[in-house]
């Protein structure tokens, strides 16, 4: 994989603002355009031109911006969607049609004929207009083997310059998603993008496993925003591609929390504590074990210095909090107590971690220290 040239083709104002309950307007999306390319994502899907005046008010205001990246509009296989991106002055377009027995039933009343000649029809259209052409096969990963093959090479014949593989409804898991992918690049000279939901929460793991296949692109969204329960996460992917597989993506990762706490303002939707790179707890450390080794050296309990995407490490006062910290923690303050009252300080701790339930804060710590201790050790 550190040979092959990986693109991010971010979609958060495309797929994530489709999330239930999501509307960026305008500045929002400025915003988050200007900031994505800021920090060197290469590709952005900007939105859907046909869904009217405000959307392509907003496409055209970003076209406007003159960014670095590339901006893609997203379309379905029709002449008045595509017309509708070239009204935003879009060069580059994405054409999306269902491969699966079950979308092309809802989508094409089961004719698939129909569906290949609409296909064909609209890229022929989009081409004679000078755009770039992107063909993805909406539920990829539920379609038939050969029809998906057959699919994807007419759209390289008739001129796509890439194929998107869309776990849809994301029920893959990563190593039927690498030979699946394997099959599509074995079979076509184009690129193939990966396009992974997180239904069973494996979206960033089959979008890696589709690029160590061959894949040559990714979308993914900020903080995993998008329908159901989200796409592949960007900073996921991106982190992962650095230090599991090396590959450097040019980005600059110090910005990834200030691009998260963007998108997460913007959408309304907090960021789980929990959530990997851009989560409050990601370098967060409560447990005596865990304080213990990360005092003496950060690599006993951190993949990456939390420096690297914009954090700062915190060592946390609560239930599990052992001795070491304590005791690290009141030097600080240059403030040293016996061994027994560090064992009494320590029960008062848990105890009142037990009732807040929550950790403690620096004063709440120092309120717990009976004030003739605290500075009659203090030197």
């Amino acid at each position: 994989m550190k040979n092959q040239r990986i693109q991010i083709n971010d979609t958060t104002l495309r797929d994530g603002e489709q999330a239930a309950g999501i509307a960026f307007n305008r500045q929002e999306k400025i915003a988050i355009a200007t900031f994505l390319d800021a920090i060197g994502v290469s590709e952005l899907e900007v939105g859907i031109p046909a869904m009217g005046d405000e959307e392509v008010d907003s496409i055209r205001a970003i076209v406007d911006l003159g960014l670095q990246a590339q901006l893609l509009g997203w379309n379905r296989a029709t002449k008045a969607d595509i017309q509708a991106s070239l009204d935003c002055g879009l060069r580059r377009v994405h054409i999306s049609v269902p491969v699966s027995e079950i979308q092309i039933a809802a989508k094409f009343h089961g004719q698939w004929q129909v569906m290949l000649d609409r296909l064909q029809d609209v890229i022929n259209f989009a081409l004679d207009q000078g755009l770039a052409v992107s063909v993805g096969g909406e539920d990829s990963s539920r379609a038939d083997r050969s029809f998906l093959l057959d699919v994807a090479a007419f759209a390289q014949e008739w001129g796509a310059f890439r194929f998107r593989f869309c776990d849809t409804v994301g029920i893959l898991d990563p190593l039927t998603t690498y030979k699946k992918v394997q099959d599509l690049v074995s079979h076509l000279t184009i690129p193939i993008e990966m396009h992974t939901h997180n239904d069973l929460g494996l979206a960033t793991a089959n979008a890696l496993a589709g690029l160590q296949a061959g894949a040559l692109s990714a979308n993914t969204t900020v903080n995993g925003l998008g329908e159901r329960a989200g796409n592949a996460a960007l900073e996921e992917v991106v982190m992962a591609l650095k230090h599991i597989h090396g590959v450097q993506l040019g980005l600059d990762t110090t910005r990834l929390l200030e691009l998260s706490r963007l998108v997460a303002s913007a959408s309304r939707c907090p960021v789980p504590p929990w959530k990997a790179i851009v989560g409050e707890n990601a370098f967060a450390h409560e447990s005596g074990i865990h304080t213990h080794g990360v005092l003496q050296n950060p690599v006993t309990y951190e993949p990456f210095a939390p420096e690297e995407v914009g954090w700062e490490r915190r060592l946390v006062v609560g239930k599990h909090s052992g001795r070491h910290l304590l005791v690290s923690l009141l030097q600080q303050q240059h403030i040293f107590l016996r061994p027994e009252e560090i064992e009494a300080l320590l029960a008062a701790v848990r105890s009142q971690a037990v009732q807040m339930k929550r950790s403690l804060t620096h004063d709440e710590l120092l309120s717990l220290i009976p004030p003739e201790k605290s500075y009659a050790h203090v030197y």
